[in-house]
């Protein structure tokens, strides 16, 4: 078969391929290592010095007439099969609609969006920290050494001496301080998770999250403190809450107080009781120094919330263990709540 019967045939063919399994035989049938074309230029050694240059270039031409053939095939079966799936999976714009399941969000992370969304608006930035943290951030950089006694206060998940669970997100500020290299101001709020060795119940939970906030500049006053309190619970519970601020003690922080709300129950009768919400202080000195910050010139105030207890409080959960247990059940219950209030 001489190369002018090979491409009448070759066309013969193609004709008639419906799919890509047949393309690929025709394929191997004309350009494959036993095919038409590979056996011709066997011939080539039969013919004349003169007539091979000749006989090579007509070869090479009917091959790349070939492969453009296949290829616009190619193209064309799958153009032809996208359209026959199409076609099959046409929808019916008159059939009724299924109803779609939309998530929800956790009323966790709802009170923590919020608590983020309000200190951007006023100026802060949302820093984060590592969970694994070691003992001198999490502890000795917030005015408590080793053997002090006030690290009983936190029973604490070690790994190694030196290695920890963070106990709380204060270890982000002292990062934070650090890395300003003693240039103010700094606003920050640190949102994370933290952990403790406590007995898992209603109320407590061996992992729960902190958001922490830091104001460090000049004439920062505790004034300034109390101010930002108010506006946070305000936000939280509403403009006509009313909050209350008792002494207290943290290390990295002096004076320190804890903030109370005012909260009316069914239980106390429509009288008001004060519930415990945060615990905040004026930055200790201490703690200023060892961040390279002049305690001199610059002043700060810290606080701490949980968001657990402010969404138990806000939302009127009664059990902590529910906002880790991943019920589907409970945040479609919950997530229309949450978004109302």
């Amino acid at each position: 078969m001489n190369l002018k019967e090979i491409k009448n045939e070759f066309e013969k063919l193609i004709i008639e391929i419906k799919d890509e399994k047949k393309l690929y035989e025709l394929k191997v049938k004309f350009l494959g290592k036993k095919g038409m074309l590979t056996e011709i230029m066997k011939k080539a050694k039969t013919l004349e010095p003169t007539e091979r240059p000749a006989f090579g270039k007509n070869v090479n031409e009917i091959k790349e007439y070939i492969n453009q053939k296949l290829e616009n095939k190619k193209e064309s079966l799958i153009k032809k099969s996208v359209e026959e799936k199409l076609k099959k999976e046409e929808i019916d714009i008159t059939l009724p609609s299924r109803n779609i399941d939309f998530g929800g969000i956790n009323p966790l992370n709802k009170i923590i969006e919020d608590v983020e969304e309000l200190f951007v608006s006023m100026g802060y930035s949302v820093a984060e920290g590592p969970e694994v943290e070691t003992d001198k951030f999490n502890f000795e950089m917030l005015n408590l050494p080793k053997n002090h006694p006030a690290r009983d206060m936190q029973d604490s998940f070690y790994i190694t001496k030196e290695l920890l669970m963070r106990t709380q997100t204060s270890p982000v500020q002292a990062r934070e301080m650090l890395k300003a290299e003693g240039k103010c101001p700094i606003k920050i709020i640190c949102p994370g998770k933290v952990y403790r060795r406590d007995n898992d119940d209603s109320t407590h939970s061996h992992q729960f999250t902190q958001i922490e906030g830091l104001v460090v500049d000049e004439n920062i006053k505790f004034s300034d403190l109390k101010g930002t309190l108010e506006h946070l619970i305000k936000t939280l519970f509403g403009k006509d809450r009313k909050i209350r601020l008792r002494p207290s003690f943290f290390p990295f922080t002096e004076p320190s107080v804890e903030v109370d709300i005012a909260w009316e129950t069914e239980d106390n009768n429509g009288e008001e009781k004060w519930l415990e919400v945060l615990g905040a202080g004026m930055v200790h000195p201490n703690v200023l120094k060892m961040a390279g910050i002049d305690s001199e010139k610059y002043s700060g105030f810290a606080f701490g919330i949980g968001p657990e207890r402010i969404a138990m409080l806000k939302y009127g959960i009664t059990d902590i263990r529910i906002f880790y247990e991943n019920d589907i059940r409970f945040i479609k219950q919950f997530s229309k709540e949450v978004e109302e209030k």
